[in-house]
This record gives C-alpha cells, structure tokens and sequence, in this order.
C-alpha cells in the first residue's frame, strides 16, 4: 500500500514518474476508483504548489450534496485541457491522488523525460463503450467522480469544517460564514414548505438572492467576444430577467454561486462550444456557444467550502464587453 502523504494548501510537491504513477494504478488506469488522464502526463516530473485540499466535492451529477475525498488534492494551474476527450473545454481541476506526488525538496530538477510507458493505459480508458446509437463516449474524472467519492457527507459533519480549517482550505471566519449560509438555506428551504407567504424571508429564497425569472421563452444575446477581452458581469438583476422559472437561459442555469461575482469585471478565458456530459460521457455540442471567465470560479461561498472551483458558464447576454481604458 502506498503511503499517502499530509498535505496543506500552499505545500510545495513534485509530480511522480510515469512508472512511479504507473505503479500505484490498477488495470483501468485508476486508483481508488480515480482516473489518473493522459491529460495528467505533461505534469509528470514537475514541481506544483497544493492550491487546496480535496477532502470534498460537491456532487453536480446527481445534486447529493457532499461527498467525501480521501487523499487527493488540487495543483496551482492543474486544470484539465479535454485534449485527450474530445477537446472537451469544461477546464474542470483536476484531482491528484497523494500517492502520485512528494514533497519537494532540495534544489529542483529537471523534468525527467518519460518514456510513455503509461500513455496507451491510459487513452484506452479515456473511452467508454459506444452509446445506444453509437455515438462516441468518455471516461474521465468527472464522469467517474461518484465512484471515487461515494459516500456523501451531510451538513452536520462537523469534522468537514475541522479540516477547512486545518487544510488551510479555508479561514476559520470562512467556515463561520458558510455554516451560518447552510443553516440560514435550510430554514429558508422549511419555511417554503412549511410556513405562510408573510412569514418567509425574501420570499424563501436561499442566500445569493437567485429568484425566478419571468420569461416562458428565455431571450438570447450575441457578442461575439473572443479570448482575451473584457467583460463586465450584469448585475444580479438584469441576468434574472433573462431566465425562466427554472433559473435557467436556453438551458443553462444561474446559480447563486454566480450572482456572487455580478458587477466585476474579468477576462474572457474561452469561448465553450463542447463539453462532457458527466453522466454519459457523450459529448455535448453546444448551440448557442457559452463564456469561461478568466479567475471566475465557484468560491464554495454557499456550499459548505466545496474546495472544486468549478468554473461557471456564461450566457453573452450575461455579459457586457468593456474597453480596457473603461476598467474602474
């Protein structure tokens, strides 16, 4: 058994070899029900700064909640680039696995140059079998993240908060305030069910303020923006007209992990035309093309610390293009 290693975030760590890796996988090119990606090799003999500990993970597959992760972490600028599935453009983060990394010491190397030894175990189980009609289909670590991270991890957990804390994940205000969050949800959730209109606070919504919106065909706006410029994110109220009763524009929803960044400017990382479906695998082909934004991630502000960072899609008619001159 492989000795897994005590991480905190802002540890300095290396990325093993191929063979090291190799070493520590099982026959479909996992550990503990983890992939490690062909889109992981390039990290392989590098040093890397912990960004956060992945003790945890919210469940965006099947909305369970949290989940517990048993030793793994993120890396600073380990992000996936989907060039082994498909150019998915999702840029999830990506998990590492302790057992795949040391603590850096000493002077640093040079990256040892690998032999592919490991590169055909691993794009073999980047597919899953064809879909019913025989559509191509992909294995990553997003799809496979129920079976990495099966068992959930309720509310009450307080332990989950200890280790925020302990991780250096999060400050020990930072879990005050997302504690007092799940706790203010929850009542507000009851009072939606349980108590009169008069009686709800802001009508029962959960904090972030994300109601309704009003339209029964939701309306679509073209900017055309292209990597590199700069937007201006509306504000929480103008991007709530654009939705339909189900918080979602052609689509897409907008959560109130989004409404925490309305007002601020950032620039445009990508323009998303593709992505995996996490529960199939199959490639989903976008019709009306979604933004990335450069540093705009999910915070984890209003789901108990959720250290993932998922980067959010944008609608362009959520978006206004500034001039770098006009930049406050």
């Amino acid at each position: 058994m492989v000795q897994a290693l005590s991480l905190r975030a802002g540890d300095l760590v290396e990325v093993l070899s191929e063979e090291e890796i190799l070493a520590t996988l099982d026959e479909r090119g996992e550990l503990d029900g983890l992939p490690f990606m062909p889109e992981m090799l390039q990290f392989c003999g590098k040093r890397m700064v912990v960004k956060k500990v992945a003790h945890k993970l919210c469940d965006t597959m099947t909305q369970t909640g949290m989940r517990r992760m048993d030793d793994a972490v993120y890396l600073e600028g380990g992000r996936c680039d989907g060039s082994a599935h498909g150019g998915c453009q999702t840029f999830c983060s990506i998990y590492w696995k302790t057992a795949w990394l040391k603590k850096a010491s000493g002077a640093s190397a040079e990256p040892r140059v690998s032999p592919g030894t490991l590169l055909p175990l691993l794009v073999e189980n980047a597919r899953k079998e064809p879909g019913p009609e025989g559509e191509e289909r992909f294995s990553c670590q997003a799809t496979e993240l129920l079976r990495a991270a099966p068992v959930c991890l309720p509310f009450r957990d307080g332990g989950q908060y200890v280790a925020d804390v302990r991780t250096g994940n999060a400050t020990v205000w930072e879990t005050l305030r997302t504690i007092f969050f799940g706790l203010f949800d929850r009542y507000q959730n009851f009072s939606r069910r349980r108590l009169p209109r008069w009686l709800r606070i802001r009508q029962g919504l959960t904090w972030g303020w994300v109601g309704p919106g009003p339209n029964t065909r939701t309306p679509t706006g073209i900017l055309d923006l292209q990597p590199g410029e700069m937007v201006r994110i509306k504000s929480r109220a103008e991007i709530v007209a654009t939705l339909g009763s189900d918080r979602k524009n052609r689509g897409l929803g907008f959560e109130e992990e989004m409404a925490h960044w309305c007002g601020k400017t950032a620039r445009v990382l990508a323009r998303v035309e593709r992505c995996l479906d996490e529960k199939t695998g199959r490639m989903l082909q976008m019709k009306n093309p979604c933004i990335l934004l450069e540093g705009v991630v999910c915070k984890g502000l209003y789901k108990s610390n959720c250290p993932r960072e998922f980067a959010p899609f944008w609608r362009e008619i959520w978006l206004e293009r500034i001039a770098e001159a006009g930049i406050a």
